[in-house]
């Protein structure tokens, strides 16, 4: 059974919008403290609450539909995404709890025990326990993990931390998307899509602490545009992109020249477009670097050991975003 032609969308490309749903929680006030180190206010990749002077709790949460028709690669891929929010802090994930949504009557249980097994393995690499979860009867299958971790206060790595005049480095290539779309309309299989999925951004985290870097975000959902540009917004500072050292799968832009662009690709690229200074870049370079990611890499301030980079930070000027 193709788990993809259960699902209206795929993976991070089935998201809310980042315009619709700064609206949603625009309005919203939390209780808060003094020890709520990483809140709502920038939109960052984990929620982290200071419990003593050297040890911070990180809290995530992220779940979506089949991205891919294998049951244990979903589950892989949807551990790995839901991990990497963790690393992506420059936290240790230390427990997870499953989330699971699963059309009973319509799909056999003996698939769900396979996605489940598949976030067990990558909990099992990552050193992380599984300890349970939740499931709901539901129309389409769903899985992905709530994460908690830990990590040094004085030693995060977030998304408003960005300062000018560093270079920025990618550790994963883009094109996720537009393989997956082309996976879920003809059911070609993409291995070097799923390997780059299930890689987990453990290690770059490490690298990018060990550096000194204090400034990253992972690269899912909203793209690198989109999220490149949150992490500009909310330092104030303008993401400078060069476009010709951006790296991508291989395939990937063959799909995007057959059409095998999602809508939320396409959205990423309008919510970003009115701060995007773009001269002379053509559309489709721009969709690929809007490309709706899942289970991206980091995008990092500062210089990773083996990352690509792809780009720099400058003073904050007329657009929060440059593609050059």
């Amino acid at each position: 059974m193709r788990l993809t032609q259960y699902a209206h969308g795929g993976g991070c490309a089935c998201k809310i919008p980042p315009g619709e749903l700064e609206e949603v929680v625009a309005g919203l006030v939390p209780w808060t403290s003094p020890d709520l180190l990483v809140g709502l206010e920038t939109g960052d990749d984990a929620a982290v609450v200071r419990i003593d002077g050297d040890r911070a709790i990180v809290a995530t949460t992220d779940f979506f539909t089949a991205v891919v028709d294998d049951a244990y690669d979903f589950g892989r891929i949807g551990a790995a995404n839901a991990l990497s929010d963790i690393y992506a802090m420059g936290a240790t994930p230390l427990i997870a709890l499953n989330l699971v949504g699963w059309p009973r009557g319509v799909l056999p249980l003996e698939l769900l025990a396979e996605v489940l097994r598949g976030g067990m393995d990558v909990a099992r690499e990552a050193q992380v326990h599984l300890a349970g979860g939740q499931s709901i009867d539901d129309p389409e299958p769903k899985y992905g993990m709530a994460v908690t971790g830990i990590a040094d206060p004085a030693r995060l790595l977030r998304n408003d931390a960005a300062r000018p005049g560093l270079p920025v480095s990618l550790t994963k290539p883009l094109g996720i998307g537009v393989l997956n779309n082309r996976h879920k309309a003809t059911g070609e299989v993409f291995p070097q899509a799923i390997a780059s999925m299930v890689r987990l951004n453990a290690e770059a985290s490490r690298a990018a602490l060990a550096a000194g870097i204090t400034a990253a975000t992972d690269v899912t959902g909203f793209g690198l545009l989109g999220h490149g540009y949150k992490m500009a917004r909310a330092s104030g500072v303008t993401l400078v992109i060069d476009h010709t050292k951006v790296p991508y799968l291989d395939g990937a832009r063959e799909a995007l020249r057959d059409g095998f662009v999602s809508g939320g690709t396409r959205r990423n690229l309008d919510w970003v477009r009115p701060s995007l200074g773009a001269d002379g870049v053509d559309e489709d370079e721009l969709l690929l670097l809007a490309d709706a990611q899942t289970s991206g890499g980091l995008l990092v301030v500062g210089e990773v050991p083996g990352a690509p980079v792809v780009g720099e930070t400058v003073a904050a000027g007329e657009h929060g975003i440059v593609v050059r």
